[in-house]
C-alpha cells in the first residue's frame, strides 16, 4: 500500500504528466486505477487530485457548476493530506485550485471561457531528498 512518504509509482508520474499536459480525462483514468483500493490519506490524495483533474475537464467543456463544485471538493479532500505526498506539492495544488475556483466564480458561467490560462494549475513536485552531513565531507 502506498504512503505519502514514498517515491511516486510510475503510474502517478504518468498521471502528473497527463495533468500538466492538460490531458485531464486521461489523468482521471490513470489516477482512478491507483485510487481503487486505496485507503486513508492516500485515498484522499488520489480522490482530491482526480476531482481537480475532472473539474478542469468540466471547465474546458463549458460546465461551470461542475468545475466549481469539483474544484471545491478536490481541495476539501487534499486538505486532509500532508503538504507533500508522493513528491507532489499538495499545498501548491490546493492554493492553485482555489485561485481557479474563485476566478471561475467571479467570471460566472457566461464568461468562464475568459479564465486566465496562467491560473490553470500544474502539479508540482518537490525534492524529498534530505542531505545528511557526514563528518569529513
Amino acid at each position: 500500500m502506498l504512503k505519502c512518504e514514498e517515491s511516486p509509482p510510475g503510474q502517478l508520474l504518468l498521471a502528473i504528466r497527463q495533468f500538466n499536459n492538460r490531458e485531464w480525462y486521461d489523468c482521471h483514468e490513470t489516477i482512478e486505477e491507483l485510487w481503487i483500493g486505496a485507503t486513508g490519506e492516500m485515498r484522499d490524495f488520489l480522490q482530491g487530485t482526480l476531482q481537480i483533474s475532472v473539474a478542469l475537464l468540466h471547465w474546458r467543456n463549458g460546465n461551470h457548476s461542475g468545475a466549481v463544485s469539483l474544484l471545491a471538493g478536490g481541495v476539501k479532500y487534499l486538505k486532509h493530506v500532508s503538504d507533500v505526498c508522493l513528491w507532489v506539492d499538495v499545498s501548491a495544488l490546493i492554493a492553485d485550485s482555489e485561485r481557479v475556483r474563485v476566478s471561475l466564480e467571479e467570471l460566472g458561467k457566461e464568461h468562464m471561457g475568459l479564465l486566465d490560462s496562467a491560473l490553470i494549475p500544474q502539479i508540482k513536485t518537490v525534492s524529498t531528498f534530505r542531505h545528511s552531513s557526514v563528518p569529513g565531507e
